[in-house]
């Protein structure tokens, strides 16, 4: 059985098409990648359609991650589709959950900091007006967070 994981910030062209491309990066080098599907959206409608943003893909690759999709916007249908959502801040959260009118899948939402080994951050920075050092910061906390998600996520789904 897939599991399939939706990661989601503002308007998915910095971190959540990292966290995506990062945890796609690291589920193939453990073999995975039969088993756990991932993919990334925005909770506004900003930048549907658009390429992962330059300073953030130069981020990525300098840690040897290429940053590959295109931006869209979560949909309500993305709670069905999907086996855990990860929020990159508490804003993400909330309007994720604004969503879900009949509060049925709650349990599936979590931020994605929860899942990091070594950095205290409880949510990531937006880096989008920031400088490259931002950027890069944001690289180095979705590799331990999406480190720390897949050593959790058999513990999750047993």
């Amino acid at each position: 059985m897939t599991q399939k994981l939706l990661f989601v910030c503002l308007g998915n062209i910095c971190r959540s098409p990292s966290a995506e491309n990062i945890m796609n990066h690291l589920v193939a080098e453990a073999g995975l990648s039969q088993q756990i599907r991932c993919d990334s959206a925005g909770t506004a409608s900003y930048h549907v359609g658009s390429s992962p943003d330059r300073r953030m893909a130069a981020a990525a690759q300098r840690q040897g991650i290429t940053l590959t999709g295109s931006a869209r916007q979560f949909v309500v249908e993305d709670f069905e589709t999907f086996d855990l959502i990860l929020a990159m801040d508490r804003d993400n959260y909330d309007n994720i959950l604004r969503l879900d009118r009949q509060n049925q899948y709650g349990d599936k939402v979590k931020l994605m900091c929860n899942f990091c080994r070594t950095h205290p951050d409880k949510e990531v920075p937006d880096p989008y007006y920031g400088g490259t050092e931002g950027f890069n910061y944001v690289i180095d906390l979705l590799l331990d967070a999406c480190g720390g998600l897949l050593d959790t996520l058999p513990k999750i789904w047993v």
